[in-house]
């Protein structure tokens, strides 16, 4: 079936494109974006949006990663400046005359 006529996408292609980037990167994190690029395509109307996110929930190899593993975004214990210099503002640096 075609999915996208502006692009010409099939729902073979949507799955093929699916199959192959979770082959390539299991934990990787697919999007529409990312299944046009990988097709070498360009969204252009918008319009097969719905259909195209139906199409690629239908797909076995779509599901979202386990990203319990991940690393924490927590800042570093202590850290309360996220990296930032102490008296990053101008009125934390104080006052001169």
């Amino acid at each position: 079936m075609i999915v996208c006529h502006c692009a010409t996408i099939s729902s073979h292609d949507i799955r093929a494109a699916l199959d192959w980037m979770r082959a390539a990167d299991p934990d990787t994190i697919i999007t529409p974006g990312k299944v046009y690029r990988a097709l070498g395509k360009r969204a252009d109307c918008g319009g097969c949006l719905p259909i195209f996110l139906a199409q690629m929930e239908r797909c076995a190899s779509f599901g979202v990663p386990d990203l319990r593993g991940a690393a924490r975004l927590t800042p570093a214990k202590g850290n309360l400046h996220e990296g930032r210099r102490k008296g990053n503002r101008v009125s934390q640096q104080g006052i001169t005359q």
